[in-house]
């Protein structure tokens, strides 16, 4: 029987597991072209070549994700309005 590695929680990865440019994109939910395309403009996560193959790690992923929504954000949240 096949396990398929996107059965494991993106959470329960190890930080040094190799993804795919299809997987990433399918955890971030987005298509593989939008991931090409971060790739191509140097936006999104790192990858790098393994013959003809690209990757990138849970903890570059990780990274990227921290990096988004950090950007996303406010630096300093101002009083809320009464």
């Amino acid at each position: 029987m096949h396990n398929n590695t996107l059965d494991v929680p993106f959470h329960a990865r190890h930080e040094d597991e190799l993804l795919t440019l299809d997987e990433v994109a399918q955890i971030l939910v987005t298509s593989p072209n939008t991931v090409r395309w971060w790739r191509q403009t140097g936006t999104g996560p790192d990858f790098f070549k393994i013959g003809r193959r690209l990757y990138t790690t849970v903890a570059d992923l990780r990274r990227f994700i921290r990096e988004q929504r950090l950007a996303s954000q406010p630096v300093m949240r101002g009083p809320k309005a009464v």
